[in-house]
């Protein structure tokens, strides 16, 4: 075939959009591409061909036989920390990132004006809000968005890939845990968890190697943050703890707060009032707003956690000024929903429903897993053989027992999963 033919004969299978330069096959348009092909260089080098338009290049070239790449666009960023709310109207992406963050921003975020949108010509971007979303139906994955990103939050991953890591923070954990409820803090949990060894931390964050990557749960069970975005597994299912709020008598304290004035908890706890107790919930639900799963309300003016819902992202811990919510496993255990640190008199004559610090269950537990500290019980859940003793011999039935998760089965084989892990 002519040399002119068959770039003619290229360029017709090619993707019907050019990408304007900005795609992943380094030429400015696709014809140059299609007589790069014809000279010599690989059938699939354009990224957005199919495999069926790989094959037909190839039965036109007879070159040797290659696999289509096969890619989605992934972008990096779940939340909203480098400034969406100011930036998102800025003239370009790059115009955004020139004029500077503040100092409470995320350097590193998508700032939300839009760049990547404009330059994807197969309508697979969408901005709403300063939200920018993939239509992966739509995606081709020709790269342009990669290229449009001022702040190279586009990752070209494979087509069947289910598992990502939507964060590319690299400030140390102690800034990023403040900055952003998605953001990675390179805790590395995920990385140690994986049999594949596909995680490694590099600046800070965890990073995916897809050549090794199975599409296993490991990594989204041992996210301590559940940031990992897992496409194929439920996460409300997939985890191994739960979060757990050490109050249920927070309606009196709510009450006290709302009528100073109050309007957040952290407001609430600043405040001098008497005859309430200091220690409890104060019920305007900072937590409620922290948590991305839905999984917390207030009732009655206290914080109560759904643990169907709850992944264990610790997003709740960080927020509570009062240091209420903690971990505990996701397989049921027993705890005790109080945080006091009263004498056991007062806390008595401030709530009806508090430890009145009697010992009788750290008394009697047969593993030892019960200590009395500031005169109120705290239990080692994570041990804990849920034997119900310490619920028998509460006389105030304090001692709160959640159920056991009936569809145990997956989390027993995500567990297992995990490098060195064993199911139970």
């Amino acid at each position: 075939m002519e040399q002119a033919n068959l770039i003619q004969g290229i360029r017709a299978i090619l993707p019907g959009r050019d990408c304007a330069g900005m795609g992943g096959c380094g030429y400015a348009t696709c014809d140059l591409c299609a007589a790069a092909i014809a000279a010599g260089e690989p059938a699939n080098r354009c990224p957005a061909c199919s495999q069926e338009e790989v094959n037909a290049i190839l039965a036109l070239t007879g070159g040797e036989a290659v696999p289509a790449r096969d890619e989605k666009a992934f972008l990096q960023c779940s939340g909203s920390a480098a400034g969406k709310a100011r930036l998102k109207t800025a003239a370009s992406c790059e115009a955004a990132v020139k004029s500077g963050f503040l100092p409470e921003e995320c350097a590193y975020g998508c700032v939300g004006a839009g760049s990547c949108v404009e330059a994807c010509t197969f309508g697979a971007l969408s901005v709403t809000d300063g939200t920018v979303t993939v239509d992966r139906d739509k995606c081709n994955g020709c790269g342009a968005c990669e290229k449009a990103c001022a702040q190279h939050l586009f990752r070209m991953v494979p087509a069947k890939a289910t598992n990502f890591v939507p964060c590319a923070n690299q400030d140390p954990e102690d800034r990023a845990i403040r900055l952003c409820g998605y953001s990675c803090i390179g805790c590395g949990d995920c990385a140690e968890a994986c049999p594949q060894e596909a995680i490694s931390i590099v600046d800070n964050r965890a990073v995916i190697d897809y050549d090794k990557c199975v599409g296993c749960v490991s990594c989204t069970v041992s996210c301590r943050k559940k940031i990992i975005v897992d496409t194929y597994h439920d996460l409300t299912q997939v985890k191994p703890t739960v979060s757990f709020v050490r109050c249920r008598g927070g309606w009196y304290n709510h009450e006290v707060y709302s009528k100073a004035g109050a309007t957040t908890c952290r407001e609430a706890v600043k405040m001098d009032l008497p005859d309430h107790c200091t220690f409890g919930c104060a019920g305007f639900g900072d937590c409620v707003e922290a948590c991305r799963f839905d999984a917390l309300s207030i009732v009655q003016g206290t914080a109560q956690v759904d643990p169907d819902k709850c992944v264990g992202c610790t997003a709740c811990v960080h927020v509570c000024p009062q240091e209420l919510p903690v971990i505990v496993p996701y397989k049921g255990a027993k705890m005790v929903p109080c945080a006091s640190q009263d004498d056991p008199e007062k806390r008595r004559g401030l709530c009806w429903v508090c430890c009145t610090g009697c010992g009788d269950c750290a008394d009697n537990c047969p593993d030892g897993l019960i200590h009395m500290e500031n005169g109120r019980a705290v239990i080692d859940p994570a041990p804990c053989e849920d034997c119900n003793i310490c619920s028998y011999v509460c006389s105030y039935g304090v001692v709160t027992a959640r159920a056991m998760p009936e569809f145990v089965y997956l989390q027993s084989k995500a567990l297992a999963a995990q490098k060195g892990g064993a199911a139970k």
